[in-house]
């Protein structure tokens, strides 16, 4: 008789974006005259830069001629995209990372979830809380987190590290050692950034221990402050202890066309074992490469011209950030993020819970954002609203809120 993993039996409840997806359903068949407002999953909403989509038209064009026709693409990427992103992503930020270090993938999320299988089941992981709910839910998937306990709202053999107003939502080194860390700056869903110098301590720490840093930058193109790094390699010998993700999602508008990447230093090792090598076994088994279309798409996001619209795209988003900032922190809120990331981290009035503050803004103003609940026992009482609406929009929402 087949049998099922019993570990996704251990999964609360449904994703926490399905939920909300649910929820706003609901209310529009009930309210079908109401003029809902999306700040909640943080999906971009400006058109793909012009020198990125006439990249896309040649690619496609090439791919009906004999001559140019392309089929499966190498395991771990093309060259051309993989060249061009250690030249300019890494190489001119210090960073010695090379092209062969590089799996180009269809997008974060998937790489994120995917790690945990190169290592044991034994192996404990440390989160930050609240924290994106794919690192957690992909290792309980793997049986790696033990028993969920409702009362605390953690499962039994994750640590979860409080990210909060007190330590600028950054976590402090836990008293127990973790295995696998994962961090996540810019942070989702805070919009905290980490000083090189606080990223320094994790990454000493983690090599101190030989445990392995997990780092999520899929936000570091929104870093404006010179001071902040980008990535963690920017740290002396990160390459010895940390994995590094990135994402064309929110730099380049790619949600709809899915690009992303992982970086594995050559010389890293756990338990003795190189995980490059692992880690390429597993791309080939299981993934048949990004499109040559996209990648070539990708590519043209490092080009001068499409390096200059990109910037013009992140710029208007973070002009909505700090429309959405003002406007709340001029209103009496208490507002954290959105400088140097797309997210506004707010806490909700009156000490209501994350959910109740979400049914309020959903029925009352219209809006949709996300429960901070949702992202761990941390974000109760908080509220994340995102910049990636048109600016119309994020404008008409801070004026809902505000005027309720």
């Amino acid at each position: 008789m087949a049998k099922i993993n019993d570990n996704y039996l251990r999964l609360q409840g449904s994703y926490l974006f399905s939920t909300i997806g649910k929820k706003v359903r609901e209310f529009s068949e009930q309210h079908p005259e109401a003029d809902i407002i999306r700040l909640g999953i943080g999906d971009v909403t400006r058109p793909i830069a012009p020198t990125v989509i006439e990249a896309l038209h040649k690619a496609v064009d090439e791919m009906g001629h004999e001559e140019t026709f392309r089929g499966y693409a190498p395991d771990l990427g093309y060259d051309f995209l993989r060249n061009v992103i250690s030249e300019k992503d890494f190489k001119a930020r210090g960073c010695d990372i090379e092209p062969d270090e590089i799996f180009v993938s269809d997008g974060a999320k998937c790489d994120c979830a995917n790690i945990q299988e190169l290592f044991s089941t034994d192996n404990t992981i440390a989160v930050c809380d609240p924290v994106y709910p794919v690192y957690v839910d992909s290792n309980v998937m793997a049986g790696r987190t033990g028993l969920y306990d409702t009362a605390s709202e953690r499962y039994g053999k994750v640590i979860y590290m409080p990210c909060t107003k007190d330590n600028d939502f950054v976590p402090d080194i836990p008293k127990e050692v973790p295995d696998m860390i994962y961090l996540c700056y810019p942070n989702n869903p805070s919009g905290a950034v980490i000083t090189k110098e606080r990223l320094q301590e994790w990454v000493d720490y983690a090599n101190a221990h030989d445990s392995v840093i997990l780092y999520d930058a899929a936000y570091e193109a929104y870093i404006s402050d010179p001071s902040i790094p980008h990535s963690i390699y920017e740290c002396e010998g990160a390459k010895d202890c940390a994995i590094e993700f990135r994402s064309f999602s929110k730099t380049a508008g790619f949600t709809g066309l899915r690009l992303g990447f992982t970086v594995i230093p050559k010389d890293l090792t756990t338990g003795g074992e190189k995980l490059w090598p692992l880690w390429a076994r597993r791309h080939g088994t299981k993934y048949n490469g990004a499109p040559y279309i996209v990648q070539r798409a990708g590519e043209a996001v490092y080009s001068e011209a499409g390096r200059h619209e990109i910037e013009e795209q992140i710029a208007y988003y973070m002009g909505n950030a700090k429309i959405i900032y003002e406007g709340l922190k001029g209103a009496g809120y208490e507002v954290y993020g959105g400088v140097n990331a797309p997210y506004i981290w707010l806490r909700t009035p009156g000490n209501m819970t994350s959910w109740e503050f979400f049914d309020q803004l959903l029925t009352q103003s219209g809006i949709v954002g996300t429960p901070g609940s949702g992202f761990g026992p941390s974000g109760e009482h908080y509220f994340r609203l995102t910049a990636f609406g048109s600016r119309e929009n994020t404008t008409r929402a801070v004026e809902r809120i505000v005027s309720r």
